[in-house]
């Protein structure tokens, strides 16, 4: 039995830490194997300060990023794929830094150090395997008896020991870069306040058409002072004009009802007996929790999407919800335990999509519109397929995203080829986004490059005339903020001028409010003017306000203090790794970095 034991634990053991270790080892050994000549090896990728990066590292990388995004079971786009790769690359760069500057610091991994990491901190995979878990749960007596019998063979104890040494030496280089981060009790509590006091005010909004309802005049010399004084404002990105050809990959209204009905068998097969945890596990499209049992641990208010949160704190606890639709798809919601403004819940996620049939049809579909308008025109193939036919459409590198489309990035990149050709309103191959197939026709191509004044003349003017419109429309509401401050009702002032008085909230500080924006100085002025008095006019990215609070909630401390702890390790947290990403990006910043892929990739195709 032992030994049969010996064959299955080996035989696992080896499986999970496949992936674990493939990165460690091509980037550790990797740097050995090409030496640091001057000429590139063929198998190198790029090199950052000198030291190689390899294909293989590249490969390994970017496989273990794209088997993460698959297992959304969605299907990953060639605008996805491109995302990853350079995720990849980024990654690799990271890597190589990191053990660059372990090694200028001269950290190591004692061999106490490594020993008493294996016994007490195990690898995540191995605590998820069923031979050290005791009633579903990771046993550590159990992983450490196993460790330290003859069950461990040399090989995989010599992974760990790898697995340790690279690992133990990270900890203490972070801990190094992050060993200032604090928080302290002044400043968690006025997170606290932020997420927890609210503010319910009047409002008037200085409506400049109302106010100031002519253009005051601009000058040419005041156009030309503009342009010369924001210069940086009009430099632009390589920007094309084109003619799209759409086909939504969007559910159609079949597949909404069928996911409906789907949900609705579910939960019924739930009420009548079923186990919630089971259902999820075999029915779920939510990678992070279906394993779990669809288990989402605890949260809080603004952690979800606002059809969720809204049945998971009016839900009585134990019951199972009425299909919830939310952008993500259908959720069957159980609410286990709620506590003031913290849930623990677990859900079952049914996404809208479409069925294996209309899938096939939809793809067919698709390459009829590339074949189509290969040969007959884009107009054609629309006509014929149902595509939506878009003419006049900009995007730019800077600005990619297209209605309907997402990121049109790929077009951008096609119609620049097209320009460098000489090519003019040829049709591009089809292009796919998660949102849609598309295809395009170059209508006009732009270089990059800065915006001459004649071209941006329209653009200040306008910027000119809302800067002056606003300057006089703050005169008048000054005017009014005296009034009311002498005696007068914001009522009386807003309507002598044709304004409104409206009302807003209770909203906190960190909420996104419909009126004013989030986070700008009308929200100021809400928690911070006296209750019942008026503040000065306000500017935001909305408009122009007067604001006057009429009620206010404090935050409780007493529930403040209850979570403190928690709060802490959280903004902790959170500050070691704005901490991390500092560093690493100074060291980018500073570091050679040289990058073939281009040159590599387009050789070997």
């Amino acid at each position: 039995m032992m030994q049969s034991m010996r064959g299955k634990a080996g035989k696992i053991l080896g499986i999970l830490f496949a992936m674990a270790f493939v990165g460690w080892m091509f980037f550790e050994l990797g740097l050995d194997v090409t030496g640091r000549g001057q000429n590139f090896n063929a198998n190198e990728l790029g090199r950052v300060n000198g030291e190689p990066v390899l294909a293989q590292q590249f490969q390994a990388a970017y496989q273990e990023l794209l088997q993460q995004a698959q297992q959304t079971g969605t299907q990953v786009s060639a605008e996805q794929r491109r995302e990853l790769e350079e995720a990849a690359w980024q990654r690799l760069v990271d890597q190589a830094l990191i053990q660059q500057a372990i090694r200028q610091r001269g950290i190591r991994a004692t061999d106490e150090e490594v020993r008493l990491a294996a016994l007490n901190n195990p690898h995540p995979a191995l605590m998820e395997n069923e031979l050290f878990q005791t009633n579903g749960q990771f046993d550590l007596a159990k992983y450490q008896q196993f460790l330290t019998g003859p069950t461990a063979n040399e090989e995989m104890l010599l992974q760990l020991e790898a697995y340790y040494r690279s690992v133990i030496p990270q900890q203490k280089l972070f801990s190094q870069i992050t060993s200032g981060a604090y928080v302290s009790d002044a400043e968690m509590w006025r997170a606290w306040q932020d997420r927890n006091e609210t503010a319910t005010v009047e409002y008037v909004d200085l409506d400049l058409s109302r106010l100031v309802p002519n253009d005051p005049q601009v000058s040419d010399a005041e156009v030309r002072r503009y342009y010369d004084a924001n210069k940086d404002k009009f430099k632009r990105s390589a920007t094309a004009r084109l003619t799209l050809a759409v086909l939504p990959k969007m559910a159609s209204r079949a597949d909404t009802v069928a996911s409906l009905e789907r949900a609705e068998a579910l939960r019924a097969e739930i009420v009548g007996g079923a186990d919630f945890a089971e259902v999820a596990r075999r029915e779920s499209a939510d990678p992070g929790s279906k394993e779990n049992g669809g288990d989402l641990g605890t949260f809080g208010r603004g952690q979800m999407v606002p059809a969720f949160e809204g049945a998971a704190f009016s839900l009585p606890v134990g019951e199972v919800s009425q299909p919830v639709l939310s952008p993500f798809g259908y959720h069957l919601i159980q609410v286990q335990e709620r506590n003031g403004d913290q849930v623990r819940a677990r859900h079952i996620l049914i996404p809208v999509e479409k069925s294996e049939e209309e899938l096939d049809r939809f793809y067919a579909k698709a390459d009829s519109l590339e074949d189509l308008a290969k040969r007959s025109g884009i107009e054609r193939a629309a006509r014929v397929t149902g595509a939506a036919l878009r003419s006049g459409v900009t995007i730019s590198e800077n600005s990619p995203f297209a209605p309907g489309i997402g990121s049109g990035l790929e077009a951008v990149e096609w119609a620049t080829q097209e320009h460098r050709d000489g090519n003019q309103g040829g049709v591009s191959d089809l292009f796919e986004t998660a949102q849609a197939f598309y295809i395009a026709k170059l209508e006009a191509y732009t270089p990059e490059g800065t915006v001459p004044l004649a071209e941006a003349t329209p653009q200040i003017r306008r910027q000119l005339v809302l800067e002056k419109k606003q300057e006089q429309a703050a005169k008048i509401g000054q005017e009014m903020v005296t009034e009311v401050r002498g005696g007068k009702t914001l009522q009386q002032v807003a309507a002598a001028r044709g304004l409104e008085v409206e009302q807003a909230g209770p909203f906190t500080r960190g909420d996104m409010n419909p009126a004013f924006g989030q986070a700008n100085a009308a929200t100021g002025a809400s928690f911070g003017v006296p209750v019942g008095k008026v503040s000065d006019v306000v500017k935001t990215p909305a408009g122009l306000f007067i604001v006057r609070p009429v009620a206010r909630t404090e935050a409780d401390r007493a529930a403040w203090e209850a979570q403190k702890q928690q709060q802490r390790t959280v903004s902790v947290a959170r500050l070691q790794q704005d901490a991390v990403g500092r560093w690493l990006e100074s060291l980018r910043k500073n570091a050679k970095i040289e990058d073939r892929r281009k040159e590599m990739f387009s050789q070997s195709t």
